[in-house]
């Protein structure tokens, strides 16, 4: 089977760091010392290999014993985790996303400027619920009707969005809010733009296969917009995580195949689904 793979795929900056961080904090604090609030990124595949080496997953604080080692996950956490951190007097590794650290400081900034600050993004994701939490009472935003909860009082807006959200989905959400009665908005742009760019490369490869697969963790929020993308371009798009997942039917009558990764897949992951499609018939 003809296989194209997109230009831009993969680990992002943020994503890569954060893996060396962890990797370099169990080499410098011992095997089975180190524990991660939440998995580090959205990939399986990846995880596993950071706990087969040691690392620790926890989902709650109290979780880690007295001189524990706390590695900050790539989408970063709240003030009030990183005060009971230093309360308890517990070392930190800092894996936090640069870009996701200047969303932070700039909702935190916005709430200083006396602006309601706004977040487009999913309620539910730990970037999301770590970033608002730099400003009280931050509105969250993730479509058409949730534009509806915005008071239409003449209030000053800040808006930012989740670094991974696509472009032309946070541009039609600001283009709601701006026919709105308010009377000022502001928006700073938080969007990672090497997620722009894989997005971007998915939809240009789009045109080119007459089925799409996008690889990534279920649970990647940049990995299930990149699926949805090409959706929206009409070609039948399959959003697996690893090849164990392929189906022969999701190919069935099909001779072009285009592939894509998220910002959370590591690039073996993608070479062997490729090398085992291409040996399809």
């Amino acid at each position: 089977m003809d296989v194209l793979l997109a230009e831009k795929r993969g680990f992002c900056y943020g994503v890569t760091a954060a893996i060396c961080e962890a990797e370099k904090a169990l080499q410098l604090y011992g095997q089975a010392n180190v524990y991660a609030l939440g998995p580090i990124i959205h990939n399986k595949q990846v995880c596993q290999k950071l706990e087969q080496a040691g690392l620790r997953v926890v989902e709650k604080l109290q979780e880690v014993p007295p001189g524990g080692v706390v590695l900050i996950r790539s989408h970063g956490v709240s003030p009030d985790v990183m005060e009971a951190l230093q309360a308890r007097g517990l070392a930190t590794v800092d894996a936090t996303c640069k870009l996701v650290k200047r969303a932070q400081a700039v909702v935190g900034q916005l709430h200083e400027e006396g602006y309601r600050v706004v977040m487009i993004g999913d309620k539910d994701h730990p970037e999301v619920t770590g970033v608002v939490a730099y400003a009280p009472q931050v509105i969250i935003v993730d479509s058409e009707d949730d534009i509806d909860r915005l008071i239409p009082e003449r209030a000053r807006l800040g808006i930012v969005a989740q670094t991974t959200h696509a472009p032309e989905k946070v541009g039609r959400l600001i283009g709601y809010i701006a026919a709105k009665p308010f009377r000022e908005i502001k928006v700073v742009s938080t969007l990672c733009m090497e997620v722009g760019r894989r997005q971007q490369s998915a939809i240009d490869l789009c045109g080119k296969v007459d089925v799409m697969f996008v690889l990534g963790g279920l649970h990647s929020a940049n990995t299930r917009e990149l699926a949805d993308l090409c959706r929206k371009e009409g070609v039948p798009t399959y959003h697996l995580e690893n090849w164990a997942q392929f189906q022969p039917e999701m190919v069935a009558g099909r001779k072009t195949a285009g592939v894509t990764a998220g910002a959370s897949t590591p690039e073996w992951v993608v070479q062997e689904f490729v090398e085992q499609l291409r040996l399809l018939n």
